[in-house]
């Protein structure tokens, strides 16, 4: 298949993205819905051509329960659309040697694009670089609009709701982009003044850095020779101005060029475009090794629709990979943050079993109860636990902190055989109602169907009789270690919980 987009060399920037169908069924794969991608100018960053479609997949039963998606996305709308087949030409001629941009396109979209070719028997596009927006903001801008999903830094720059239709999030997208790129290069101008109050580092504290030089593999040292060769943290502000201007993201962005690039000493701040061009952009050769580790990893969301997390199963983890890093947070201050590798650690356990149903014990701080369940582990996912727990404890004792430990894995004298965990059921605010933060599933035995089950805060008596002691569950969680009012601790934060139902 060539190319047939007249008036251009490749050199625009492809920014694209998928809606898909998740597999309700083992050996099912994902499902294109909708393909959508804008040829931007990467001089001026303006749109030159657009393209978007709905898909028909090969597949129907992936499509049979969608009634309507809060997209828009029909069930009649998509089986009379076309099939992949017959837009692959389409697809391959805007994509192919051109770089490649989106939101997690490099653990989502670029796999399924790949995916969808190698099912119709053809030769996938093959991008001239990459720039995957999650990570490179992750990187650059840090986490001061949250979590790093698109609809949140979308809200953060006011530029309306996230439409989950591939053509508008494209665009919103390189809006992102470019309002992420205007504040880094107003810091930039007036370091002093503007990153005093808007620096968050998304990654490690320039504590962790440091010891970093001295490790391999990534992999944290151990308690007994991190706490002979370190002093105690310390957590004061004056810590983290100290390091401040050194380490700010836009000075590593501007300094981040070759030792032999005298340009970058020349970079005029308020020229956008050479910027831009400054930044480092994976290539489709640096980014084998993790295209080829995506590939092999079944592709979990925290929703249908949303692409900005993603879980390990309890065999992709690795316990010696596993590190606690102190980061900065807000006006000085550090937290702590779990990691796997180099990514936050989030897993995902299927079937497990709930010992204690619905808990209202716990209030917060309006009073409402703050819900938990209580599952049973089984010994790998125990195993991971166990570990994060003392990776975590030693870097807090190391920190000097005076608070007592709460241990993530619950024994109870004589039930030792039985161990468990405790995943909170997080709730938000909306307006003046109160709904649940945690999705909540329900998967119906033997056909599989997955529904969403959406309850406010003040009907937690329905979402109790859903999880009663016995049920089983898929648990999507993040672990979040926290320290507050003399107490620590690592958090089960369920970001989604799978309920199974049996007919």
């Amino acid at each position: 298949m060539a190319s047939t987009l007249g008036g251009n060399e490749g050199n625009e920037i492809a920014f694209f993205d998928l809606e898909t169908a998740v597999p309700t069924e083992p050996g099912q794969s994902f499902a294109i819905l909708e393909f959508g991608a804008i040829l931007v100018c990467p001089r001026k960053l303006v749109e030159l051509y657009s393209y978007s479609t709905l898909v028909r997949p090969t597949d129907l039963s992936l499509i049979s329960t969608l009634s309507k998606r809060r997209s828009g996305i029909t069930r009649d709308g998509v089986l009379t659309a076309p099939t992949f087949s017959e837009i692959a030409d389409q697809v391959y001629n805007i994509l192919h040697g051109r770089i490649w941009a989106g939101h997690n396109i490099k653990r989502f979209d670029c796999v399924r694009i790949r995916d969808a070719f190698t099912e119709i028997g053809h030769s996938p596009p093959e991008p001239k670089a990459i720039i995957d927006s999650l990570s490179l903001l992750s990187q650059k801008f840090g986490k001061r609009a949250g979590d790093m999903k698109m609809a949140s830094l979308a809200n953060y720059f006011e530029l309306g709701d996230q439409a989950h239709r591939s053509l508008e999030d494209v665009r919103m997208n390189l809006e992102v982009v470019k309002h992420c790129a205007t504040v880094l290069f107003l810091e930039s101008s007036v370091p002093d003044i503007l990153t005093e109050m808007s620096w968050f580092s998304p990654r490690r504290s320039p504590r962790t850095r440091s010891n970093e030089k001295s490790l391999s593999n990534g992999v944290k040292e151990s308690s007994a020779s991190s706490s002979s060769s370190s002093s105690k943290t310390d957590l004061s502000l004056s810590s983290v101005d100290a390091t401040a201007e050194e380490n700010h993201p836009i000075v590593s962005l501007l300094t981040e060029c070759s030792e032999n690039d005298t340009s970058c000493c020349e970079i005029d701040p308020s020229d956008i475009t050479t910027l831009i061009s400054k930044l480092h952009i994976g290539t489709p050769q640096t980014d084998a090794a993790d295209d080829a580790q995506t590939v092999t990893r079944q592709q979990d969301e925290s929703t249908p629709d949303a692409k900005g997390e993603m879980f390990l199963r309890v065999n992709e983890v690795s316990v010696s990979s596993i590190k606690a890093c102190l980061i900065p947070f807000y006006r000085g201050s550090l937290r702590m943050k779990l990691f796997h590798n180099d990514d936050h650690l989030q897993l995902y356990g299927d079937t497990l079993k709930v010992r204690f149903g619905i808990s209202r014990k716990f209030l917060d701080h309006e009073g409402r109860p703050r819900l938990n369940i209580v599952v049973d582990l089984p010994p790998d996912l125990c195993k991971i636990l166990d570990e994060a727990n003392d990776v975590a404890h030693n870097l807090s004792v190391d920190s000097g902190t005076t608070s007592g430990w709460r241990l993530t894995v619950m024994r109870k004298e004589g039930f030792a055989k039985y161990p468990t965990a405790r995943l909170q059921i997080s709730s938000e605010s909306n307006g003046d109602e109160c709904v649940y933060g945690t999705e909540v599933y329900q998967k119906e035995e033997p056909l599989k169907t997955i529904q969403k089950l959406v309850f406010s805060s003040d009907e937690f008596e329905e979402l109790e009789s859903a999880l009663l002691p016995g049920t089983l569950v898929d648990a999507y969680f993040s672990l979040e270690p926290y320290d507050y009012q003399k107490m620590a601790g690592i958090r089960l934060a369920a970001k989604k919980l799978v309920i199974h139902m049996k007919k």
